[in-house]
């Protein structure tokens, strides 16, 4: 499994950059999470839009879904003009704030999109509900998290397990299912000063590397930065948080998982 960051910041980008979007490749399967602001142009620098298979939507802040309007009208004109591309990507995305929801969901010669909340729901070792959809032989599964709208993180289980928190806030439920995963690519938003204002929504690099720790995870990727901050001082505290090596997130960075 391969993992390229296409995007990091929140809620907007540093200047050359972009914000929340990453690639998961296993097998046959090229799937983009989340599409923010600038993500369609960094995903062209690295990939031909015609291999996306699958496009998920953690959820509908513009930071992690502006961009996925560019990725319509890169495949209906694709679709149009016959260039290497057979059929519509299946976009998998939460049913609200439903005004928005239902727009892509109505991009209908771009998009075979499928409702989160309409997956089927099943347990997911060690024991949290998780919705799921299969790819092939790679599985993505979906869990709510803490957030000011209806958001979830991802887990993908293929040759080996990764998970993104998308934007949450702390909790147990996400730790357990981030347990012992190869690669927890997790929220940062703020350093410690921070935490009163992000409490319910988001994650300082503190409680990112503390979340880390409990789950057990292999390697801690943190992400989802506010621009104006130092990374070295994010990367610190998450750091102190999980008591091991922390890695941060940039446009073009690839990992992988065996």
């Amino acid at each position: 499994m391969r993992i390229t960051v296409l995007g990091c910041w929140a809620p907007y980008p540093r200047a050359g950059g972009a914000c929340s979007g990453y690639v998961v490749q296993d097998g046959n399967a090229n799937v983009v999470i989340d599409l923010g602001n600038g993500a369609f142009s960094q995903l062209c620098r690295l990939f031909d839009f015609r291999s996306i298979r699958a496009a998920a939507l953690t959820h509908l802040h513009p930071d992690h879904f502006a961009d996925i309007d560019c990725l319509r009208h890169a495949i209906e004109g694709s679709l149009r003009d016959g260039s290497r591309r057979q059929g519509p990507v299946t976009l998998l995305l939460p049913g609200s704030p439903r005004e928005v929801a239902s727009r892509l969901a109505g991009c209908r010669d771009a998009f075979n999109s499928l409702f989160i909340e309409d997956l089927p729901l099943e347990k997911v070792p060690p024991g949290v509900e998780a919705r799921v959809f299969n790819l092939g032989n790679v599985r993505f599964y979906f869990l709510p998290t803490e957030h000011s709208l209806p958001s979830y993180a991802v887990g993908v289980e293929g040759s080996g397990y990764f998970v993104y928190s998308g934007d949450s806030a702390p909790t147990e439920k996400l730790a357990l299912f981030a347990e012992r995963a190869d690669i927890f690519l997790c929220e940062a938003s703020g350093l410690d000063k921070d935490a009163d204002y992000l409490r319910g929504t988001h994650m300082t690099a503190r409680q990112a590397g503390e979340l880390a720790r409990r789950a057990k995870v292999k390697e801690l990727i943190i992400t989802h930065f506010w621009p104006e901050y130092s990374l070295e001082d994010l990367r610190a505290q998450a750091r102190e948080g999980y008591g091991g090596k922390v890695e941060v997130a940039t446009e073009g960075d690839t990992y992988f998982v065996y």
